[in-house]
C-alpha cells in the first residue's frame, strides 16, 4: 500500500532539502547503535550516511523497486556490508523484522499515511527496550518547497501524541532548519 501524496521529486531537489549527516547526529544516530531501520528509504538518502555511522545493520525498506535498486546500488558503491535493502509494502504486512531485534526506527517524511498508528505499532514491536524512534516531517508551513498538503501534514504535537499512545516516551524536537522538524522517543516498556 502506498502512502497518500508519497510522489518523490527528483533525486537532485529531494538532496536540496536535507543535510543528511547532520540530521542523523542531531537525532542521535551514532555508533553506538547497533541495528536500524529505515521505512521508506527512498534513494537512500539517510540509508547511506547511517549505514557509514552505526556499528551494525540498517534495514531499508520501500514499496518501489526503483527505489531500493537505487539504494542497493548506492550501498555496492560506497561498499557497505551492513544493508539489507528489502522491497516490502511494510503498511500492509509490516517490516517482517523479528520482535525487539532493533536499536532504532527512522520514520522520516512519512507520518501523513491514512493511519500512522500502523508504523507506529510496527515501530514498538521490532524495537528493543530502550530503543529510540526518530521522527521527521516538513513543517506545519505551507510556504515549505515541498511536502504532503496541509491537511495532512502532521503537527510535531500530533506525532508526539500518536508515538505516546504507542508506547513511546520523553519526546524531544528538534528544529531541523529550514523545511523540518525531528522528534526522538524512546520505548521505556
Amino acid at each position: 500500500m502506498k502512502i497518500r501524496d508519497s510522489g518523490m521529486p527528483n533525486e537532485e531537489m529531494w538532496g536540496e532539502f536535507f543535510k543528511p549527516k547532520i540530521v542523523i547526529k542531531t537525532l542521535g544516530i551514532d555508533n553506538s547503535i547497533r541495528d536500524i531501520v529505515d521505512f521508506g528509504c527512498g534513494y537512500g538518502t539517510f540509508t547511506i550516511p547511517v549505514a557509514q555511522t552505526v556499528r551494525g545493520k540498517v534495514y531499508a525498506l520501500d514499496i518501489e523497486p526503483e527505489m531500493i535498486e537505487e539504494t542497493k546500488r548506492k550501498a555496492k558503491e560506497e561498499k557497505l556490508g551492513n544493508v539489507e535493502v528489502i522491497l516490502r509494502d511494510f503498511i500492509s504486512k509490516g517490516s517482517g523484522l523479528k520482535d525487539e531485534s532493533v536499536d532504532y526506527v527512522m520514520l522520516f517524511n512519512i507520518l501523513h499515511l491514512n493511519k500512522p498508528e500502523t508504523l507506529l505499532k510496527e515501530a514498538y514491536r521490532i524495537l528493543r527496550k530502550g530503543g529510540k524512534l526518530g521522527i521527521i516531517h516538513w513543517n506545519y508551513d505551507s510556504n515549505t518547497p515541498r511536502g504532503p498538503p496541509m491537511e495532512i501534514r502532521p503537527k510535531p504535537e500530533q506525532c508526539i501524541e500518536w508515538s505516546r499512545n504507542y508506547g513511546f516516551n520523553h519526546p524531544i524536537r528538534y528544529d531541523l532548519k529550514p523545511y523540518h522538524y525531528g522528534i526522538v522517543m524512546e520505548k521505556t516498556k
